[in-house]
């Protein structure tokens, strides 16, 4: 209690009229009335002048924490003086700091789901347009079998780029919300590999083109080996898709004492030079690009390796092929 600054300037306000109070009574006794009696007034003025600062400082701090609850996080009461007073408004302004950062927080999420959003219904509006036109089209009785059969087939593929789509958005938006946890645990890149080639082994077989794994069995990365491999898909996805018939890709990987790292080459029409600061960006598209491309994929195995505190370097050149560069570090650094 007496470390409080004003419980020790009251102790003294008090202390010292009272010894002289008892000096006095001391050297003149028959005075004695007239001195208690001014002691207690003068007591009980400096006591209710205490008071009534108390009081003052409390409803100041009431004050802060109203502006406080009305979203006013620029206040700062900090006080660095000792005493009960100074640590409350100390921890007021901790709390106050705390607030301020939750209402950021939520802000952006609130920020990052309208974007989401805005993004999801940007992208859908050119293919339910397409299905649309042809559901139309399907309703007329004088269509032929083989048109309808078309028709049939074609939205079927703008259902499955739809789904695929807001899955891939969705995606996006739990890793930017910071709402996925991913594992760190030692996984086989090999296995890694694997896992990732399946849904690519049949478009690379149609298309005839040849694939190279090279690597020791035992090499290893830490991480989660189901959203590392949704980011692998993406990334050998382009590469199939910017090969020529009868192309080749080739994947390396190795590890040393601060990272594993993944090598992916192909030999298919590079990118340009201009494109390459953003073939990471959501929803560019390249001069190289398909029609069917909506710029996501990359975006996401982006996302994907760098929230596992991974890397992800791109080096291309126009007619000579695309190499992508992933590392994943042993150690957060």
């Amino acid at each position: 209690m007496f470390r409080n600054r004003e419980v020790k300037v009251l102790v003294l306000a008090m202390s010292v009229p009272s010894i002289l109070a008892l000096c006095f009574v001391s050297v003149f006794p028959q005075q004695a009335f007239f001195v208690v009696l001014f002691l207690s007034i003068l007591l009980i003025t400096i006591t209710l002048l205490f008071t009534h600062w108390r009081y003052g400082e409390i409803q100041k701090l009431s004050g802060y924490l109203r502006r406080i609850s009305g979203g006013d996080f620029s206040l700062d009461v900090r006080d660095n003086r000792e005493g009960e007073l100074s640590i409350l408004k100390n921890d007021i302004y901790k709390v106050t700091l705390m607030l301020s950062e939750q209402s950021s927080g939520l802000k952006k999420e609130k920020s990052m789901l309208t974007e989401a959003i805005s993004d999801i219904s940007h992208q859908l509006k050119t293919p339910v347009t397409s299905m649309i036109i042809m559901a139309d089209l399907l309703s007329e009785s004088e269509i032929s079998e083989g048109k309808r059969k078309e028709f049939t087939r074609n939205i079927s593929v703008q259902l499955e780029r739809i789904e695929w789509l807001v899955s891939s958005l969705l995606k996006l938006s739990k890793i930017d919300a910071g709402s996925i946890q991913f594992k760190r645990n030692p996984i086989l890149i090999k296995e890694l590999i694997t896992k990732s080639l399946e849904p690519l082994l049949i478009p690379m077989d149609i298309r005839q083109q040849s694939l190279v794994i090279n690597g020791k069995e035992n090499v290893r990365y830490l991480g989660d080996l189901n959203w590392t491999s949704e980011a692998l898909i993406n990334i050998l996805k382009n590469c199939v898709e910017h090969t020529p018939d009868g192309g080749e890709i080739t994947i390396t990987y190795s590890e040393n004492a601060l990272f594993s790292e993944i090598l992916i080459r192909d030999n298919g029409k590079g990118i340009p030079k201009e494109d390459l600061p953003y073939i990471f960006k959501r929803f560019y598209k390249g001069k190289n690009a398909g029609e069917d491309s909506v710029g996501i994929g990359l975006a996401l195995a982006q996302k994907i390796i760098t929230s596992q505190k991974g890397t992800i370097e791109v080096r291309s050149e126009v007619g000579k092929g695309t190499e992508f560069k992933i590392k994943f570090y042993k150690q957060v650094i």
